[in-house]
């Protein structure tokens, strides 16, 4: 683990010279621009992943110290998470090379031809990714998800133990929420298919506007709060059928997998190589669960975000810049431990 020795080091160096200050990125959090313009921009790219087009958000470090992949929820679309590897990596100093690997068929182009995939067919899709991508490397691979993403990481930290160094699930989905009416409602749209055939054709129609008011109707709908990065994304892949209905499709899978309990006896065996970091005010990941967690399992890393941030931290600067700041302070402490 000296590799990772040297990067903490580098990275809490290069932390306190960097332009960001957390303390005031909760009053600016309905201001933009809070990023530095100069900062290194990540590029997407398409990769086959066992004959599956697959989209690719990459920032590669020169001599990188370590590897993180991000594992997106749903919707698996990476381009909403551009802001917050950009954040993580100027944090670490350009000592981390930094992949998000996005969802079969929630890509811009229709690669598969209108194919459906499972939760289980995404796992699958991730462990064939970092077998065939990152089998070889010889420093360190991090998981860092988000929601569903969280229990895709610990599937494949189960699955992989020795190349998953640590697992850091940001707002994370680990089972249903039967006192929230919105998955109550999210549950019976998506086991339709005359609902989930409706939702993503008027999706696909909206997406037939002019980018202009295909923008203007985001930014009035779900996409309020957004940063442009994310109304962008938004407007691309959101209002296409085949992106929708695969969300839609893949939501169906998660609610009948995660009516099971999470599997503590894993997560008890692993909680020095894991943390978790849950919102205030979350019903994809409630507090219930956050107190669930630390009943099963006392001693791992688990934070509460109480700064008024939203289960899509990912579609604010704010957001996307306050949870880069507490990942690399979960990298900075929790690994350093391990290393000692």
């Amino acid at each position: 683990m000296l590799v990772v020795s040297r990067l903490l080091s580098s990275s809490i160096s290069c932390s306190s010279r960097t332009k960001y200050r957390l303390k005031s990125i909760s009053s600016q959090m309905g201001s933009e621009n809070l990023l530095p313009e100069k900062r290194k921009q990540a590029t997407l790219r398409l990769c086959n992943v066992s004959s599956h087009m697959t989209e690719l958000l990459e920032l590669r470090a020169e001599d990188p110290l370590i590897n993180i992949l991000l594992i997106p929820g749903n919707p698996g679309i990476i381009s909403f998470y551009k802001d917050f590897v950009e954040a993580v990596y100027e944090l670490l100093g350009g000592k981390a090379s930094i992949t998000a690997i996005g969802h079969i068929s929630q890509t811009r182009k229709n690669w598969e031809g209108g194919r459906l995939f499972s939760l289980n067919e995404q796992i699958n899709h991730k462990v064939d990714f970092i077998k065939n991508e990152l089998q070889y490397a010889e420093i360190p691979l991090l998981l860092v998800s988000h929601s569903i993403g969280s229990y895709i990481s610990l599937e494949i930290f189960r699955r992989l133990p020795e190349q998953v160094k640590y697992c850091i699930g940001l707002y994370p989905f680990l089972s249903l929420n039967k006192e929230s009416a919105k998955q109550s409602l999210i549950g019976k749209i998506v086991v339709s298919q005359i609902f989930s055939f409706l939702v993503s054709s008027t999706a696909a129609v909206f997406g037939l506007f002019p980018s202009w008011a295909s923008r203007f109707l985001v930014r009035r709908s779900i996409g309020k709060s957004w940063s442009a990065t994310a109304v962008e994304a938004g407007c691309n892949y959101l209002l296409q059928y085949h992106v929708m209905r695969n969300v839609l499709f893949m939501a169906m899978t998660e609610f009948d997998k995660l009516s099971e309990a999470p599997d503590w006896r894993f997560i008890r065996g692993k909680w020095d190589q894991i943390a978790f970091l849950f919102g205030h005010d979350d019903h994809w990941g409630p507090l219930s669960m956050s107190e669930e967690i630390t009943k099963q399992v006392p001693d791992v890393a688990l934070t509460i975000e109480r700064e008024g941030h939203t289960h899509a931290f990912c579609c604010s600067e704010a957001g996307s810049l306050w949870v880069a700041y507490h990942v690399v302070s979960l990298i900075n402490r929790q690994i350093l431990i391990a290393s000692q």
